[in-house]
């Protein structure tokens, strides 16, 4: 009995800072590769833990490797878009300003009563008064509103301007690029004028009026106009 007990007490120390490590996250906000690993470390963990007769490193070894293997993946992700596109996939529009996208829907896997559930979920029940929802990697649903008269400064309703992501972590996203028509010299070329490098960027977007975001790493972050050529294109 007291074998059990001291098994119980280590594994659950060992568990509880190899979830730490591994973030402070919530289940519903983990990647795809995240929840797997946890879920795989909750049913090892239970091995050595019920029977007295294993040892307790059949548990700990699996636990400790599997941290490890979360580790580097979290790595691979930040230094690699394309490894982050396999590992996490990629956020998926499903209203854009033409309304639902009914392709982004099949390729999701998803009906129109999953869509109008998760809008509703989000705290939404109109349709006209969303401009874009985006479903995230990790399953969450982000809704962007219209923008009323009442909002805008003239009296006049305002298109909706929605962000597109165009460097990660100092990563150009060469589609997005594409979908802007943008380049990515222009971007350099702000960077230079605020002496910094692309590396030294976190992140940058922009918008349909050529309105763009950048957040370095170590520094204050500031907007910018960049010449784009496809505003229209999202």
């Amino acid at each position: 009995m007291f074998v059990v007990m001291l098994k119980s007490f280590i594994i659950f120390l060992v568990v509880f800072f190899v979830i730490r490590l591994m973030g402070k996250r919530q289940i519903g906000e983990m990647q795809p590769f995240e929840l797997v690993v946890t879920l795989i470390i909750a049913e090892v963990a239970c091995i050595p833990m019920n029977d007295p007769y294993i040892p307790l490193y059949y548990g700990l070894i699996p636990i400790v490797t599997l941290a490890m293997l979360h580790i580097v993946l979290s790595f691979v992700s930040r230094k690699s878009i394309k490894a982050r596109k396999v590992l996490s996939g990629s956020s998926m529009i499903v209203i854009d300003k033409s309304g639902i996208v009914y392709e982004n829907l099949q390729k999701m896997n998803m009906n129109m009563s999953d869509l109008v559930e998760a809008v509703r979920t989000a705290g939404y029940v109109d349709f006209t008064e969303i401009a874009y929802a985006i479903f995230e990697t990790n399953g969450q649903l982000c809704v962007v509103e219209k923008e009323t008269a009442e909002e805008s400064e003239n009296g006049e309703t305002q298109p909706t301007l929605f962000p597109l992501e165009l460097v990660v972590d100092g990563k150009v996203n060469e589609k997005n690029l594409r979908l802007a028509g943008a380049e990515k010299s222009e971007i350099t070329n702000v960077l230079s004028e605020h002496d910094l490098k692309l590396d030294d960027l976190l992140y940058c977007d922009v918008r349909q009026d050529g309105n763009a975001y950048f957040s370095p790493k170590h520094a204050q972050a500031f907007c910018s106009k960049l010449a784009i050529t496809g505003g229209g294109n999202w």
